[in-house]
């Protein structure tokens, strides 16, 4: 499990599996690495990498110095060498469709799982209704108040286990790691890397796959909704019964899905 410094930044990595096509996987915040492991060992046909975000598992600490989501995507620009599956989740799909925006030449295939660039739904009774949440939550964290702020995060964007009963070395790391939610926030409502530029989704000609859950926050559907309606080449999938988390609480489905995509680009 190598360490190492990519776009200036400690970073950690693993890599998943030993198929012939190579694969690159963002975790969403307040996760790390560790989380696709359930999904690359059901998908054989890849040699999955996955990294820590600045601030999560085994990398280094967040400085500030750069936006957070640019910064993300430039240590993930640092894994791709040759045209790869590439697979997000939450904020990290925000950061892979940064990518492959700016470079759709790099990507295979693309699998965005509740990509929480926010601002695609502006405008919406959704994006006042989040809007609204947000509020509340950075309320909380102005005042200080780190772990009623990470149980509000959590409330919402969690795999759907109450606070009180996760074990307290995870509610310990959240409340430690909750304001990386605002510096990924920033990026997810106003979009600073311009995913959302005229002519940008337009330019992914490699097949895509949106995947949410069934139970997840109205404002999703609405952002898959949008970015759907403007890829050439792009499938959507609801799992029944899951949340955002569903990587976490139904990896078979999600690995299904995945491998679904892969199939499109042999």
């Amino acid at each position: 499990m190598p360490k190492g410094i990519r776009a200036g930044q400690p970073t950690f990595w693993q890599v998943f599996g030993s198929g012939p096509r190579p694969a690159l996987a963002i975790h969403p915040s307040l996760a790390h690495s560790g989380i696709w492991a359930p999904i690359a060992a059901a998908l054989p046909d890849l040699t999955l990498t996955a990294f820590d975000l600045p601030g999560h598992g085994q990398s280094g600490p967040y400085d500030g110095a750069t936006d957070y989501q640019k910064l993300s995507a430039q240590i993930a620009a640092s894994f791709i060498d040759r045209p790869l599956d590439l697979i997000g989740h939450s904020f990290g799909a925000t950061v892979a469709l940064r990518l492959a925006v700016a470079a759709p030449e790099a990507i295979r295939t693309l699998t965005l799982i509740e990509p929480v660039l926010f601002v695609a739904a502006k405008g919406t009774d959704e994006w006042a209704a989040y809007t609204a949440d947000e509020a509340r939550f950075y309320a909380l964290l102005d005042a200080g108040q780190h772990e009623a702020a990470t149980r509000e995060f959590v409330s919402r964007w969690g795999a759907g286990q109450p606070w009180d009963t996760l074990p307290a070395p995870v509610r310990a790391t959240m409340i430690r790691q909750i304001q990386l939610i605002a510096a990924a926030g920033h990026a997810n409502a106003t979009d600073p890397g311009q995913i959302l530029r005229d002519g940008g989704l337009e330019m992914i000609d490699a097949p895509v796959m949106l995947i949410e859950g069934a139970k997840s926050p109205p404002i999703i559907h609405m952002i898959t909704k949008a970015i759907a309606a403007r890829l050439p080449d792009v499938g959507v999938a609801r799992v029944p019964g899951a949340g955002h988390m569903l990587p976490a609480t139904h990896p078979a489905q999600v690995a299904g899905l995945i491998a679904v995509n892969l199939e499109r680009a042999q």
